[in-house]
């Protein structure tokens, strides 16, 4: 309060940033001091940091009977087989259904295509329509 009453308002102001610059620098110059003790552990290698940590010794490897093997993957080719399609028929009426007309392309099997409520209601033998 002393200073404010002779100074004028912009030597007030130059003196309070003054003031702070240097608590500043104080500051910055006790941390630098601080670091090494708080963080000097980073500025070691990190070979000798793990030099201390053992190393779990590796399992050796144990031969399984022939039944307990893991037989190799067989490829899907083996079991799936995509034929290739034939050529698109020229027409745009053909084309709807062209690929399940070519035997052996087709997804009825057995040639008949059953519901099973069709199924189930003709093994009972019940008439077509209920009856009141």
């Amino acid at each position: 309060m002393f200073l404010s009453l002779h100074l004028t308002g912009k030597e007030f102001s130059n003196i309070i940033s003054v003031c702070f610059r240097k608590y500043h620098v104080e500051t910055e110059f006790e941390a630098a001091k601080k670091w090494s003790i708080k963080w000097g552990f980073l500025t070691t290698p990190f070979e000798e940091l793990i030099k201390d940590e053992r190393k779990e010794p590796t399992k050796p490897k144990i031969e399984l009977p022939e039944h307990l093997q893991i037989r190799p993957v067989t490829p899907v080719e083996k079991y799936i087989k995509v034929y290739p399609s034939p050529l698109i028929p020229k027409t745009t009426q053909g084309f709807i259904g062209w690929r399940s007309s070519v035997p052996g392309l087709e997804l009825e099997r057995y040639y008949q295509i059953r519901s099973c409520k069709g199924a189930f209601h003709k093994d009972l033998k019940w008439p077509d329509e209920p009856s009141d």
